[in-house]
């Protein structure tokens, strides 16, 4: 069976999925929107435009990262890339939503907010996914339109001049602590990738590891990342950097010292964020039915929000729209720690910070429906 990925190089969350297809080794092949295909099968069958979509030889459509990666490993058990152990499967869960939704806004700031100094290689980026089989002006101008329309989500995401310098403080620290971790282990939980590695490359390569001005950074501040940036599209498990090393996981469902520290920074920078989405949350829900659309506008979103919130944060106040798609994606490392009798997790959970985080309580569950996330 050969895979069919719908997603393009620029695109933050083809990148996860790309990354666990290349780790499985799963024959795929790789096709843009520009296609007239994804236009005339693919979006009809999602119902809104959007990237990655996985097609099966039998036409099986599926659309979400998350879920691309759930409905393979439902169908290919080798190679392993889940640990099998409750603290390591719960530091793989936070790092999956830590990536792939917290560090959205950062990615967005980096791409966006020096859009000037990058801006042949967006149009090129941007060009190549909805233009084909025309000449590279004209591919160009057609990337523009898209673009400002993607350069106008940054209020919505927080992002704004009063707080760019917060930010990218915070960015930096949390690259640092990644950088000094990478030096000594090739993934996160030692010698295999497992579910957050895919998370934390949505971000970190597409956006930050690859758009010239963020990717320079990483390369001069955090070249041990960059370097995971590549061994996470090197079909290799195994990485000569690290001789004798191994393919397996940490030794008795333990966590690294290096990124016991990432950790820290992950929950100090999140917790208020979180507290803040939930409590907006909460307080739309009580208004809401079973199996109503999360969406204040009623309209289905991929990245839907159900209000504003505010809160302090770093010294600086944040403004964004909630965001309720993270929340779900929390609540799977909630649900782990919550069944789990793992007296090593709840030790964990504390020796990081992550107590008050892993309290929140949503009155009502989010789940995903038909490509949407609706009230069970």
């Amino acid at each position: 069976m050969t895979y069919t990925l719908w997603g393009s190089a620029h695109s933050l969350y083809s990148g996860k999925a790309r990354s666990y297809l290349i780790k499985k080794g799963l024959p795929f092949r790789e096709r843009y929107p520009s296609d007239p295909e994804f236009g005339s099968r693919i979006l009809p069958a999602v119902g809104h435009f959007v990237v990655p979509v996985l097609e099966t030889d039998k036409g099986e459509i599926i659309q979400d990262s998350g879920d691309i990666i759930d409905f393979l490993e439902q169908r290919h058990a080798e190679p392993l890339l889940e640990p099998q152990s409750p603290v390591q499967q719960w530091v793989s869960l936070i790092f999956d939503a830590f990536g792939s939704e917290y560090l959205l806004p950062l990615a967005m700031h980096y791409r966006w907010s020096y859009r000037s100094e990058q801006e042949t290689f967006l149009r090129a980026e941007f060009g190549r996914a909805l233009a084909a089989g025309v000449d590279r002006a004209t591919r160009r101008e057609a990337a523009a339109q898209t673009m400002t329309f993607f350069a106008g989500f940054l209020p919505n995401l927080g992002v704004v001049p009063e707080v760019f310098a917060a930010m990218e403080d915070t960015y930096l620290a949390l690259i640092d602590a990644l950088d000094n971790h990478f030096q000594h282990h090739p993934y996160l939980l030692g010698g295999r990738p497992c579910r957050g590695d895919f998370g934390m490359m949505a971000p970190l390569f597409a956006h930050l590891g690859r758009d010239p001005v963020p990717a320079m950074l990483m390369k001069t501040k955090a070249p041990n990342l960059y370097r995971w940036t590549e061994r996470m599209n090197a079909a290799p498990i195994s990485d000569g950097e690290y001789p004798g090393y191994g393919e397996e996981y940490c030794d008795k469902d333990t966590v690294p010292e290096s990124l016991i520290a990432v950790l820290k920074i992950v929950f100090a920078d999140w917790t208020p964020g979180l507290k803040a989405d939930a409590d907006c949350f909460n307080a739309w829900a009580a208004h809401q039915q079973t199996g109503d659309l999360v969406s204040k506008s009623g309209q289905p979103q991929v990245h839907p929000n159900v209000g504003k919130v505010e809160y302090p944060w770093r010294g600086v106040t944040m403004k964004r729209g909630s965001a309720p798609h993270m929340l779900w994606m929390f609540a799977r490392a909630q649900d782990l720690a919550a069944h789990s009798a793992s007296e090593q997790l709840n030790g964990l959970i504390e020796q990081v910070g992550g107590q008050e985080a892993m309290a929140i309580c949503l009155t009502k569950r989010i789940v995903r429906s038909k490509n949407m996330l609706v009230l069970d």
